[in-house]
């Protein structure tokens, strides 16, 4: 595989504003290895560390869109990231969560001003419109705009230009992006809110598998990871499909909602411990753990001592793909904050530097361009000023 390099950095800003058009023509059925699907080498012939587009480019352009997937490809993101949630008449698109009030236009369409509500989301009550209770034409007259405004100022620009994607219309533009690019689009997928949906008779593993099968991502070498922050929902998939694995881990005094609903008592705190790594392992190839279960911030913010995660998981084969860096100063530890304002970049490729130290496989990054400069150091054969 193509480990990286200036020409994967180019930015194509045309092609980037032109990204979700020619799509729809072309062909399902099983993908060719250049278009993502079999007869190239797997997860473990990946650049390490790998550099993991969040929600595809989601410093420069508003998330989770076919731009800002395009925008992450085009800087060399080695794999893009995208979140699924359900249409009322079951499709699959991708939004980080449900509740679509801040990721799209949906309040300013008065057609749809009675849908507001407000719902119970893995216990946690949110009022606003959601994916559930919109059809899938209904939803593509809504366009996608920025999450975070007042961070990203900049990004608002985007506004409008573009709907929210079906998981299957990104399916079709990584097949496009692989024929034109002789390469493999590798993806990041996360099932979202599994339960709930599961609850509402809109389950999200079957339909995606069916997606998988179809563009011939669904095979041990396939280039995809799945992922979910619910380890039953990893364990359907792993009956359904043999695409590589990922749980994702949140705070360690948290529970996956799964086990909530379940009455497991365990917490992230039992799971990255090395009994419940050697758990994960036995149905998924790699944890993605919040930044925070590496090396925890002490109460002014700074990084503390790095824990032994990094050194536990790999001890069980898992690879870690940790979450989430970004440049701004609002989401960097104490020490790599430059000024006092919270959307001016701080050092971010100093906190990168700090994780790819400790032995990460991977790292989802909002900045996938600066993800991959840092990363060049730590590539084997690669160094800082080539």
């Amino acid at each position: 595989m193509t480990q990286g390099g200036a020409a994967r950095r180019t930015v194509l800003g045309a092609a980037v504003l032109a990204a979700g058009t020619g799509i729809t023509g072309l062909a399902a059925g099983t993908a060719s290895a250049a278009e993502g699907g079999h007869g190239e080498g797997g997860y473990r012939d990946l650049p390490v560390p790998l550099v993991i587009g969040h929600r595809g480019a989601s410093g420069y352009r508003p998330e989770h869109t076919l731009g800002s997937y395009q925008l992450a490809l085009d800087l060399g993101a080695d794999v893009i990231e995208q979140d699924l949630v359900p249409t009322k008449d079951g499709h699959l698109v991708c939004r980080h969560e449900n509740e679509i009030g801040g990721t799209t236009d949906v309040a300013d369409h008065p057609e749809f001003a009675a849908r507001r509500t407000t719902k119970t989301i893995d216990g946690v009550s949110v009022t606003g419109w959601f994916t559930e209770d919109f059809t899938l034409a209904e939803l593509k007259t809504l366009r996608a705009k920025e999450r975070i405004p007042a961070v990203r100022q900049r990004n608002t620009l985007y506004d409008g230009h573009w709907a929210v994607p079906t998981f299957e219309e990104v399916l079709r533009w990584a097949n496009r992006e692989g024929r034109l690019r002789d390469k493999r689009i590798w993806l990041h997928v996360e099932t979202k809110h599994p339960s709930y949906f599961r609850g509402l008779g809109l389950g999200l593993e079957e339909p995606l598998a069916k997606l998988l099968r179809r563009y011939g991502r669904d095979g041990h070498d396939a280039a995809v990871f799945l992922q979910s922050f619910e380890p039953s929902s990893i364990q359907r998939l792993s009956r359904l499909v043999s695409a590589p694995r990922v749980v994702l881990l949140s705070a360690a005094n948290t529970r996956p909602w799964d086990f909530e609903v379940a009455k497991d008592p365990r917490t992230v705190a039992d799971l990255v411990k090395p009994e419940g790594l050697k758990w994960i392992a036995g149905f998924a190839q790699g944890i993605g753990p919040t930044l925070d279960l590496i090396v925890p911030r002490d109460a002014a913010g700074k990084l503390a001592a790095p824990t032994t995660l990094v050194r536990d998981a790999h001890a069980r084969g898992l690879v870690l793909h940790p979450y989430t860096a970004r440049n701004e100063n609002s989401f960097l530890p104490a020490e790599y904050r430059k000024g006092t304002d919270p959307a001016a970049y701080g050092d971010a490729f100093g906190a990168f530097k700090k994780y790819f130290e400790l032995g990460v496989d991977g790292i989802f990054t909002d900045n996938p361009d600066t993800g991959l400069l840092a990363a060049e150091a730590f590539r084997p054969g690669r160094g800082v000023n080539r």
